[in-house]
C-alpha cells in the first residue's frame, strides 16, 4: 500500500506559490541597456541567465508528503558558458548549468527578443554516453552547418587513468561531438581524434572547406598546463562519424605580455561577413590574483580561413563591476553569439563562471572595429607611438 496515491501525498509544498511567483518575476524582468557604451557594443544591466533561472521543478520536490518543509533538493550553483543560435524566431542558448554537486550539464533556454525573458525548456539535454562515459561535460559550441545538421562540440572530461592513486583531481579533456535537428534529440558521435595532446575549446566551422569539415582546435599538453601546446589551431575532418583531425596547425599563437599570453581559444563559430570571417576568442594571462580571462576579436580571409587578416590590440570585453565576482573571479568567457538578419549581433558572455550576460552590437560596427582598430605593437614604446599618432591626427578636429 506504500505506493498508493492519496489526496494527502498530492498536496504541494507550502511555499510553492511564492517560489513560482518569484521565479516568474525574475524571468519576466525587463532588461535595459547600460547608459555607458564604448561605441562598439552596448552592455545590458541585468544578467540574462543565472542559477535562479533554473525551473522550480528542477530544484524542488513539490510533494508535501516527501518534502514537508519545502526544501530545495537539487541545488543549482551556476549557469554560464552558453552556446547560442537563432531557432525559428526565438533566441536560444545551450547553457552550461552546474549543480551543487559540481557536475555540469546542458539545458536550452529560450528568449523572444535575445535580451530578456530567457526561460529554460522543460528538461535538460540528454547527451548519449560512449563506452567510456563522461564524468563532466561543459561549454558547448553550436554550429548550424551547411550539411543540414546542428552540431554541438563540447568539452568532455574524464579522470586521468594514469594519475597516482592519491591524486583525485588529475583529468583528461577532449572534444565531445553531438548533432541534432531539433535541439532535443542528440546523436552522439565519437570524440575528436587528434595527435596534438588534450583538446578543449574546439569549434566547428559552419561551411565545408574543399569538401571537408574544418575544426578550430586548442591543443595543450595537460588538462590545465598548456606546456608546448597552445594557440588556436585549425585542422580538417573528412567524416564527422570518424572525426580524425588532419593537417592541424596553429593559426593564432600565444604572445608574451598580451591578453592571450598564457593560452587562447576560439569562442563560438565565426560569422561570415563581406570583409572576412569574424572570430571571437578568449585570451588568458596570469596575474598575482590568478588567471584573467578576457574576450578578443580577429578576422580571417574569406577564401583562406587559416590566414588571419586583422586583429585589434588588446581585449574586446573584460569583466567590469559585479562581473568580476563569482566562482572563478575576474573572468569573462564567450562561446555563443547570434547574428540577426538585420545585422544586429547578440554577444552572449559569462562572467566569473557564474552567470550569463548579453552585449549588443552590429556586423558593421564589429567589422569596423576589427579592421580599423590599431594592432598590437607588442611593446610599451610602440603603444605610446600609436597614441601619439592618433593625437596628431586629431589636432585638426580639436
Amino acid at each position: 500500500m506504500g505506493s498508493e496515491i492519496t489526496a494527502q501525498n498530492l498536496v504541494r509544498i507550502p511555499n510553492y506559490e511564492t517560489l513560482v511567483k518569484r521565479h516568474r518575476e525574475l524571468i519576466e524582468k525587463k532588461n535595459e541597456p547600460a547608459a555607458q557604451t564604448n561605441g562598439i557594443f552596448t552592455r545590458y544591466k541585468n544578467p540574462v541567465i543565472t542559477a535562479a533561472h533554473a525551473p522550480v521543478e528542477w530544484r524542488y520536490d513539490l510533494n508535501a508528503a516527501t518534502n514537508p518543509y519545502g526544501m530545495e533538493r537539487i541545488g543549482i550553483n551556476a549557469a554560464f558558458n552558453a552556446g547560442a543560435m537563432k531557432w525559428g524566431d526565438k533566441y536560444v542558448m545551450c547553457v552550461r548549468v552546474e549543480g551543487a554537486d559540481r557536475k555540469s550539464f546542458f539545458a536550452i533556454a529560450e528568449s523572444p527578443n535575445g535580451i530578456d525573458n530567457f526561460e529554460f525548456w522543460e528538461k535538460p539535454c540528454v547527451i548519449p554516453q560512449l563506452d567510456n562515459p563522461d564524468t563532466n561535460v561543459y561549454d558547448m559550441r553550436l554550429t548550424q552547418h551547411e550539411d543540414g545538421w546542428i552540431y554541438g562540440v563540447f568539452c568532455t572530461e574524464r579522470k586521468d587513468p594514469d594519475a597516482p592513486a592519491g591524486d583525485t583531481s588529475a583529468a583528461i579533456a577532449n572534444a565531445g561531438i553531438v548533432r541534432t535537428k531539433d535541439l532535443i534529440n542528440w546523436e552522439r558521435l565519437p570524440d575528436l581524434i587528434s595527435n596534438t595532446g588534450q583538446q578543449r575549446n574546439v569549434v566547428l566551422h559552419p561551411e565545408f572547406i574543399n569538401g571537408r569539415y574544418a575544426m578550430y582546435t586548442r591543443p595543450q599538453d595537460g588538462f590545465i598546463d598548456v606546456g608546448s601546446g597552445g594557440g588556436i589551431g585549425l585542422g580538417y575532418i573528412n567524416d564527422m562519424a570518424n572525426p580524425v583531425v588532419e593537417e592541424e596547425k596553429i593559426i593564432l599563437k600565444k604572445v608574451y605580455h598580451t591578453v592571450y599570453e598564457l593560452k587562447n581559444g576560439l569562442g563560438p563559430a565565426p560569422i561570415k561577413t563581406s570583409k572576412g570571417w569574424l572570430h571571437q576568442a578568449h585570451g588568458v594571462r596570469n596575474t598575482a590574483a590568478g588567471l584573467r580571462y578576457t574576450i578578443y576579436l580577429f578576422m580571417t580571409d574569406l577564401k583562406d580561413i587559416s590566414k588571419v587578416t586583422h586583429q585589434p590590440a588588446g581585449y574586446f570585453i573584460a569583466p567590469e563591476n559585479e562581473e568580476r565576482v563569482g566562482d572563478v573571479s575576474n573572468v569573462v568567457f564567450g562561446n555563443g553569439w547570434i547574428a540577426d538578419d538585420d545585422g544586429t549581433v547578440y554577444i552572449y558572455y559569462a562572467s566569473s563562471d557564474t552567470r550569463m550576460h548579453v552585449a549588443v552590437s552590429t556586423i558593421d560596427k564589429l567589422v569596423d572595429y576589427v579592421i580599423n582598430t590599431p594592432q598590437d605593437t607588442f611593446t610599451s614604446a610602440g603603444s605610446v607611438q600609436t597614441i601619439i599618432k592618433q593625437v596628431e591626427n586629431n589636432k585638426k578636429f580639436l
